[in-house]
């Protein structure tokens, strides 16, 4: 009789399970997924890093349970190198960097392959506005390994204008659910879906409308937000966008830039698409 009482007993809670999907009272619920370690790489020439290391971190993991360690470099010219850098385990701990620095001058080829190693391994790359202007070693402006890593050549900009920005793919994860939108004086860079490598996936073109000094209207148009395979594995995700911190602090912008890491490590999900529980990583790293 005992055993019978225990056989319904124990029916009742597997009947119970398979109905509602979840476990028995009192049991521990599953864990929250571990938050994307994520480091920041900023500063150089021409753009306020100093307040756009603090719009990045903390708007993207309003977003996005991302904690960011930051590497900035107050220097403000071209030929400085970030000295994060100057470690060979430079980017240790970390699941995903992110290239926000203004270092076209800095050329030494050995340096460059220092910053390029743990991504040629695998590691995922965020490459932002300036990030792509770095590093103009041997071959530019046609190849380049940092090129060859962000998926696009790109070698100047227009003036400053305000930019239509229209999402090409609207079945890529990334811009699904993402509308167009226009930003404010900002800077073009002069590249053209010719000029992405074969391993890139345009996301987003702009268009910019020009006055010339003649008075006369002319239209610029390119490739300002894009994916890349690198190194035939690692994800890379990039867009010229970000120079004045108008863009920046942009909800639609940090919107676009919290879907595009994600993406790149791997988890551009609902577990992962929320707040973060706080945005910065110990010294650690992790």
């Amino acid at each position: 009789m005992r055993s019978t009482r225990l056989f319904a007993a124990l029916t009742c809670v597997a009947l119970a399970a398979a109905l509602f999907g979840g476990t028995p009272t009192g049991a521990a619920p599953a864990a929250d997924p571990k938050p994307v370690r994520a480091l920041l790489v900023i500063g150089g020439c021409c753009h306020d890093y100093k307040k756009q290391q603090e719009l990045l971190t903390r708007g993207i993991s309003a977003r996005a349970n991302v904690q960011w360690a930051i590497a900035y470099d107050s220097d403000t010219t071209t030929k400085h190198l970030n000295p994060v850098y100057e470690k060979e385990d430079w980017a240790k701990g970390f699941d995903v960097i992110v290239h926000d620095e203004c270092s076209s001058d800095v050329k030494d080829v050995k340096i460059i392959e220092r910053i390029l190693k743990p991504h040629k391994a695998g590691l995922p790359g965020v490459v932002l506005h300036c990030g792509m202007h770095s590093y103009r070693s041997e071959g530019y402006p046609k190849a380049t390994p940092w090129f060859e890593f962000t998926g696009l050549a790109s070698t100047g900009h227009g003036p400053q204008a305000p930019i239509e920005i229209q999402y090409l793919d609207k079945e890529s994860l990334i811009t699904k659910g993402l509308d167009g939108w226009k930003t404010v004086n900002e800077e073009l860079y002069n590249n053209s879906a010719g000029k992405l490598l074969d391993t890139a996936q345009p996301l987003a073109r702009g268009k910019q409308i020009i006055k010339n000094k003649d008075g006369k209207e002319r239209t610029d148009e390119a490739i300002v937000t894009w994916t890349n395979t690198y190194n035939g594995k690692t994800k890379v995700f990039a867009t010229t966008l970000g120079h004045h911190n108008e863009t920046v602090a942009d909800a639609r912008y940090l919107d676009l830039v919290a879907r595009g890491l994600l993406w790149s490590v791997g988890k551009l999900d609902d577990a992962h698409l929320k707040p973060a529980a706080k945005v910065m990583l110990d010294d650690t790293g992790k």
